[in-house]
């Protein structure tokens, strides 16, 4: 994900001399399937050919070790370079022109326009588009919707009247009125009263909207990732890596900071922002907060002093104190490849890439989303249960378990609700806690 932005650069630059060919060698069980490798295309808006590599015949034909890999092909069709990792744009861009230069020298490029038939142009216009994180709020009667492949925020009661749009939809990092203003890819919210902030992932960037005036304002990130670990410092001018998702707490900002496999926390009174648990190491474990290693943390809540965040690369339930001196412990999850479907207690419990989670009366409510599940995990026994979802992909209301999702990314429970990012089938999901019975919520107004 990190390296599709820097890619579009280069294919735009050199759009007659260079061209991208993805190819997708699929770790988890549900990234094998197609369809799911269609939507992706769509949710990250790629518009060259993808190869879906799910026996890794690929990978192995290109001896290929590691997540993200780029090969280098000449125009004979030799490969003459490999890069292992996430890539920084000016020394690609100095390789390209290099070569573009050599092959020109010898007569090899062929300029000649290359079409394809994009996977957006089957689609059309919905009122939502992938949307990533919800938020409701029983105490003023309001729901905030991330519309993040609308690069917008949503303001709605909470039976789905929209009373505010925040953002003109256009991608961008633009400050300014709600209607000028400009995210890319919004996810995860946090409300404090009036003043709603929000994880702007792809810009790297954490966005503070007055709700009253409308006004948007950058609080921390510089609008382009973070290319190393770092320390932290002053908001606006310290670079941060995908953030995804957000919680208050005392008059701090928690942050799943998903890129740098760590969380931080940013004081509001000051605007200092600074790690909070990770050593940016990418696995599964634990200990104090400066040393414990976690794995693309993707959804945080909290319960009294204790944060509860989704682990998704190690699908993975994980806890961090509040307290700097404190812990991160593991509430259920194995390692970066062991996933399944499995209900249970502590480690017989298997999920499959969870993205979201909320918290009420004690209980963590979590979107195991490449299951198309929602699940109930109790931090005090290890335990976890579905509450929603049959398990099959598709858009089905109903009773609990026979209610379909399609990689639900957000979670959010108020006033006796459950409220659902159904990402993949652009809606929001709205289920009874008593009943567990699921509507669709329609959205009026908009």
């Amino acid at each position: 994900m990190h390296v599709f932005p820097q890619l579009r650069k280069l294919e735009e630059k050199y759009s007659n001399e260079l061209v991208v060919v993805g190819v997708h060698s699929a770790k988890f069980t549900a990234e094998k399937d197609t369809e799911n490798v269609r939507r992706a295309i769509l949710r990250y808006e790629i518009e060259h050919p993808v190869a879906n590599d799910s026996d890794f015949v690929i990978w192995q034909t290109y001896a290929v070790r590691a997540w993200p890999t780029l090969m280098f092909v000449d125009p004979r069709g030799k490969v003459i370079g490999k890069h292992e990792g996430e890539i920084v744009l000016e020394p690609f861009d100095n390789i390209i022109a290099e070569m573009v230069r050599e092959f020109d020298g010898d007569g090899l490029i062929d300029r000649r326009p290359m079409t394809f038939k994009l996977e957006s142009e089957k689609e059309w216009e919905r009122p939502l588009s992938f949307p990533g994180k919800v938020m409701a709020d029983a105490a003023s009667g309001r729901l905030f919707i991330a519309d993040s492949n609308h690069n917008r925020v949503l303001v709605t009661t909470l039976d789905g009247d929209v009373t505010q749009v925040i953002g003109s939809g256009e991608r961008g990092l633009a400050d300014g009125q709600a209607h000028d203003a400009q995210f890319d890819d919004p996810q995860g919210m946090a409300l404090d009263g009036d003043t709603l902030y929000v994880a702007d992932t792809k810009n790297h960037s954490i966005r503070r909207v007055a709700l009253d005036s409308g006004r948007v304002d950058t609080i921390a990130g510089v609008g382009e990732q973070a290319m190393r670990f770092h320390s932290g410092g002053d908001g606006p001018s310290t670079a941060l890596n995908s953030p995804w998702d957000l919680e208050l707490r005392d008059g701090t900002l928690y942050v799943a900071m998903a890129g740098f496999h760590q969380l931080w926390r940013i004081r509001l009174d000051t605007g200092e922002v600074l790690p909070h648990a990770g050593s940016g190491r990418e696995n599964i474990v634990d200990g104090p907060l400066n040393s414990a290693q976690l794995a693309q943390p993707s959804g945080i809540a909290a319960i009294d002093d204790k944060l509860y965040f989704t682990d998704s690369e190690t699908s993975a339930i994980r806890s961090s104190d509040v307290d700097p001196g404190g812990r991160v412990q593991t509430v259920v999850g194995q390692g970066l490849f062991t996933f399944g479907d499995a209900d249970g207690v502590g480690d017989d419990v298997r999920l499959q890439h969870p993205i979201g989670i909320d918290a009420a009366d004690g209980v963590l409510y979590i979107t195991d989303s490449y299951n198309n599940k929602i699940k109930r995990v109790y931090p005090a026994t290890r335990g976890c249960m579905t509450m929603l979802g049959s398990g099959a992909a598709g858009h089905k209301d109903g009773p609990a378990r026979e209610a379909e999702f399609y990689e639900p990314s957000g979670v959010s429970a108020a006033a006796g609700k459950l409220y659902v990012a159904d990402t993949n089938n652009h809606s929001i999901r709205v289920a009874d806690l008593e009943t567990g019975h699921v509507e669709t919520l329609e959205l009026r107004g908009l």
